[in-house]
């Protein structure tokens, strides 16, 4: 089986459209470090607390070994992302999965295959897990994601799908 860590901001994405389950669908199992686990239990009762807490069959909250490596990260990323690259590295992880840019670069930088959401629903559309990619781009925009149009047109590229507006 794979080893898939993943940040916060994918979680929060994929929970409030309620396609969580598309994790469990392309990687059996996701691991999600225990800082990325507090950010998304910071609200109490948030959507996303309530999705995963109801999948942790599935979700493992990991510890990282080697707390001293946080501070070499600590100025330019969030813990949680910083514990996703710790525990990738740690645990020779197979795919980062993570959103935040800047995140990505160090994510490469560290040579961890790195992904993101777009990046998830682009493979559920290849595997036939989502039918069309457009609604569900589209969902996460009307629900706050913010997706530039020139990347929705990418993605819809990509895997075929027209790119006419709405």
């Amino acid at each position: 089986m794979r080893k898939v860590i993943v940040n916060s901001t994918p979680l929060i994405a994929l929970s409030h459209i309620g396609r969580l389950d598309l994790l469990k669908m392309l990687y059996g199992e996701i691991s999600i470090p225990q800082a990325v686990y507090k950010e998304i239990s910071a609200k109490t009762g948030s959507v996303c607390q309530k999705v995963v807490d109801n999948s942790l069959e599935w979700i493992k909250v990991e510890r990282i070994q080697n707390e001293m490596a946080k501070t070499m990260y600590k100025t330019q990323l969030h813990e949680g992302e910083v514990e996703v690259m710790i525990l990738a590295k740690e645990t020779e992880a197979d795919l980062v999965i993570i959103d935040d840019m800047n995140a990505k670069k160090h994510a490469k930088y560290l040579e961890l295959p790195v992904t993101g959401t777009l990046g998830v629903l682009i493979k559920a559309k290849q595997k036939g897990y989502i039918k069309e990619l457009k609604p569900v781009l589209r969902e996460l925009v009307d629900k706050h994601i913010y997706i530039s149009e020139s990347l929705i047109e990418l993605c819809l590229k990509q895997v075929g799908e027209s790119v006419d507006t709405r």
